[in-house]
């Protein structure tokens, strides 16, 4: 398959996975491997995700107007978390921490080993079940405005679990605002605007730390991923917002259980590989 045709799948593959809690890189890991092509590693999936960040930054531009306006707002007045927008603001920034410490420690094993299908199987049913739970006993009342402290530390010490492969950025999140009692959609606004500190840093780091192995192995191709991924990412987000406002999480669920039992499958056949 032509290098751009397959940087067009690629990218088509990462902005319909990114933001469904589907995950991305099970996707990206397994979906390659059945057509035969070499696994694209971590670096070249975080520069990818530039492309879904910056379909966030579009769809989300008012809110992101809001919430900065409304930190501003409370500086004078040293109101940090009773104004609303304010609030959530910090609570973004607070809630990217974890991730980032995360990420920096266990950064090999994240790029090595938590690659393999098994890992990759075992966090999509296993988390696929927990938010299972989070739909059945969370009450869904709160609405994005009510958010608080506690719930921004849960949720984004929850987006840590976002660094092992199959878990799902948006999934793991979701299902913590779920269980914090957050309405679905503003679980979903929230984990999206969440996500933007988180893999905004991470793709621009491994941009640069790997920028001669990236610039080596077809860059345009790279290019060409990230934009179709910002494309597809956009409708995306609008797809689930839309969607969780009515509908449950059912779907993504049995989805998560059925891709797991589906690689694990392959794997005892020997029709796929755990590492590449």
């Amino acid at each position: 398959m032509p290098d751009i045709l397959k940087a067009v799948v690629l990218g088509i593959i990462q902005g319909l996975t990114e933001f469904i809690p589907v995950s991305s890189t099970a996707h990206l890991r397994v979906i390659p491997a059945l057509l035969g092509w070499n696994d694209i590693g971590a670096a070249y999936t975080a520069v990818m995700q530039i492309g879904t960040l910056i379909a966030t930054l579009i769809y989300f531009r008012k809110d992101i107007a809001n919430l900065t306006k409304g930190f501003i707002a409370s500086i004078p007045k040293k109101d940090y978390f009773t104004n609303d927008a304010s609030r959530i603001f910090i609570l973004i920034i607070i809630g990217t921490i974890p991730i980032s410490i995360c990420g920096l420690l266990f950064k090999r094993f994240i790029e090595g080993e938590a690659r393999g299908l098994y890992v990759v199987s075992a966090a999509l049913i296993l988390l696929a079940i927990v938010l299972f739970i989070a739909e059945k006993i969370g009450k869904r009342e709160k609405d994005f405005s009510q958010i608080n402290m506690k719930d921004g530390i849960i949720i984004g010490c929850a987006q840590a679990l976002a660094l092992i492969p199959g878990s799902s950025r948006s999934g793991v999140t979701i299902t913590a605002g779920l269980f914090r009692n957050l309405k679905r959609d503003a679980s979903a606004r929230y984990s999206f605007l969440l996500s933007i500190p988180a893999v905004g840093l991470s793709g621009l780091y491994e941009l640069y730390k790997e920028r001669a192995l990236l610039m080596n192995e077809n860059f345009p191709g790279l290019i060409i991923a990230t934009v179709v991924s910002g494309i597809v990412g956009y409708m995306s987000i609008a797809f689930l917002i839309s969607y969780l406002k009515t509908r449950s999480n059912l779907i993504f669920i049995v989805y998560r259980i059925v891709l797991g039992l589906i690689i694990l499958a392959l794997l005892w056949q020997g029709l796929l590989t755990n590492m590449e």
